[in-house]
């Protein structure tokens, strides 16, 4: 009986781990491919964009208007966007209790009219008696005294049945000047103190342009700046000059309001839009390097772009700062020279030292179709035809 081992489970025995090794070895990695890119050279061009700002037409002074007594609001006869005149009624509050209070001074005043004739009389009957030397001087000074008071009581009741008067009137509001109605900010049956505004009116006459401008470009914009302005609805171009620059900034939008004065023109609707764009910041023709906002990556805390060796057609990455935008270009303030080629689109597929190739764009190779016969070719048709039949 044989028992040894027989050849072939031997050499099966030799190459079945081997087998395992090898299939369970990594693939060789592909070699990564050569990516096409668009690529641009770099050179300097001028400014087309301007800053522009947008603005809100707005009357030069509006007026707030209130009662100067305070009371219930019974009737309001303006309306916004209403043209009032100077002297139109506005609004009324109930008058009654200074119609009652009206009665009580003309009272008081009826009372010291009485008071004084009493006196004067009396006065006048006493200077008849000193000038019969049967009363003394001195008590005819007295009799004058009391009518002296009585005349300034009359005259202090007097001009409390004036002041009460006017308080009567102050029940109505009247417009102090022409103007547009902007806004009503309170309705009847309210009870408003005195002062408290009730209608705001545009007075009519010039208009400003008010604008925002922040605080880095604060220092183009001063007094008498020239603007030019054109209107959103219509496209209307209009020129003004900066009348007033604001001293501190909005405490929300941490912006400088500037006012524009458009007087002399055409005066634009009150709260129509409008584009802003001083001459101040005007830097059109201005030569910049200016490249495609497709060609920029962002790279930690900045942009960078991707520069191409013609060399050994490789890219490397390239820190570049942003200036600002000119229309779809950014502006570089620094970090390129005129004459380099950077890729201008597919920079988010590309890795530092990748090799590339410059993309071209393919051609047709088909004849292009001839849209017209020849005169002869058309002529020729019909003549065949002709000979056949």
């Amino acid at each position: 009986m044989q028992t040894g081992i027989s050849p072939r489970l031997a050499l099966a025995g030799v190459f079945l781990p081997l087998a395992l090794l090898l299939g369970c070895s990594r693939p060789a990695p592909q070699p990564e491919p050569v990516r096409a890119v668009k690529v641009i050279t770099v050179g300097a061009s001028g400014m087309q964009s301007r800053y522009e700002f947008a603005g809100e037409v707005r009357p030069r002074i509006e007026a707030r208007l209130g009662f100067r007594v305070g009371g219930k609001i019974t009737q309001r006869q303006a309306e916004i966007g209403q043209h009032v005149q100077a002297g139109a009624l506005l609004a009324q509050l109930d008058p009654q209790d200074f119609r009652l209070a009206t009665d009580a001074a003309r009272a008081q005043v009826a009372a010291a009219v009485t008071n004084r004739e009493l006196a004067a009389a009396d006065y006048q009957r006493y200077v008849t008696l000193k000038e019969q030397n049967f009363i003394s001087g001195a008590e005819l000074e007295r009799r004058e005294t009391t009518l002296k008071a009585a005349q300034a009581q009359l005259d202090q009741v007097q001009a409390q049945l004036a002041s009460q008067g006017n308080q009567a009137r102050y029940t109505n509001l009247v417009a102090d000047v022409s103007g547009v109605v902007t806004a009503v900010e309170a309705e009847p049956g309210q009870v408003v103190s005195a002062g408290t505004t009730v209608v705001r009116v545009a007075v009519d006459g010039p208009r400003d342009v008010m604008f925002a401008v922040p605080e880095d470009k604060l220092a183009g914009v001063h007094a008498g700046t020239a603007v030019d302005v054109h209107l959103w609805a219509s496209n209307t171009a209009l020129t003004g000059r900066v009348r007033e620059v604001a001293a501190s900034a909005d405490p929300v939008t941490r912006t400088y309001p500037v006012k524009v004065s458009l007087e002399g023109q055409t005066q634009p609707p009150l709260g129509a839009t409008v584009t802003v764009m001083p001459q101040g910041f005007s830097h059109a023709g201005a030569q910049v390097i200016k490249i495609p906002t497709s060609a920029l990556r962002q790279e930690g805390q900045g942009s960078a772009v991707w520069v191409l060796d013609k060399a050994t057609m490789t890219v490397r990455l390239q820190p570049v700062q942003v200036a600002t935008a000119d229309g779809n270009e950014a502006v570089i303030s620094a970090g390129l020279l005129p004459g380099m080629v950077i890729v201008a689109a597919g920079v988010h597929v590309l890795a530092p030292g990748q090799k590339v190739t410059v993309w071209q764009e393919r051609t047709s190779a088909l004849p292009p179709v001839a849209t017209e016969q020849p005169a002869a070719a058309m002529g020729a048709a019909p003549a065949a035809t002709l000979s056949a039949r």
